[in-house]
């Protein structure tokens, strides 16, 4: 039986990323800020709902001991938590914009990473997702080609460049853990006001890294139509 964490999953793609490994065999844990939210998305699908705020330090402590309580161990984490941050004239923002973004997007996964990496490394094949995006890809967004390259989102952009970066390293660093980065694509959320793909398609490249195998890849950045330029 798989373990798996799941950030921000009370709604969107961790919801249906929660949903399919659920669907698959999993023990799912619905982490989210929002209690009553977090309970009734975990209550809806069949999984366990555990509080989380991967800003806070106390908050992601309180976490790892919940589960370390109940499941003893966690085979997969998808870091799911993430935020837009400000849209709008680039003349505009501000560093406490710049931090915010951060502080969830990058900050956040190095934070639960680093909590859950001792419960992470009693499984047998620890493996971690980093959900990213295309908008933080070099490649895609100066590829005219790509509707990545349509958009201007400097912060966020910014912020999943460094979850892309963070993950390759990590990749390097962890050699007993698979470490890889998911690209959703533009998925009809309410980061992107209802456009793009259905969310069922956007949380396949998720899903896909969630149940690698013991001989599965690491360090790679992938959609659900394979590997992504950086």
């Amino acid at each position: 039986m798989t373990t798996t964490f799941i950030t921000g999953a009370n709604k969107s793609l961790g919801l249906e990323t929660a949903r399919r490994l659920v669907e698959a065999g999993h023990t799912v844990i619905v982490g989210a800020r929002d209690p009553e939210r977090g309970r009734a998305a975990a209550e809806s699908i069949g999984a366990r709902f555990v509080r989380i705020d991967v800003t806070d330090d106390d908050s992601v402590r309180d976490a790892v001991a919940d589960v370390a309580a109940h499941e003893g161990t966690i085979d997969v984490l998808v870091n799911n938590a993430g935020v837009l941050g400000r849209v709008g004239p680039v003349e505009e923002y501000t560093a406490a914009d710049m931090s915010a973004v951060l502080d969830v997007n990058v900050v956040g996964i190095v934070r639960v990473t680093h909590a859950f990496l001792p419960l992470l490394r009693t499984s047998p094949n620890p493996v971690i997702v980093n959900v990213s995006s295309g908008m933080g890809s070099f490649g895609m967004t100066q590829d005219p080609a790509r509707i990545e390259s349509q958009y201007a989102l400097p912060l966020y952009g910014a912020s999943k460049a460094a979850v892309t970066m963070l993950t390759t390293q990590y990749a390097k660093e962890l050699k007993d853990v698979k470490v890889n980065a998911a690209d959703p694509g533009q998925t009809a959320t309410d980061f992107t006001g209802g456009l793009g793909h259905s969310v069922a398609e956007g949380a396949e490249s998720i899903v896909a890294l969630a149940t690698i195998g013991p001989d599965g890849p690491t360090g790679q950045f992938v959609d659900r139509s394979g590997n992504l330029p950086w």
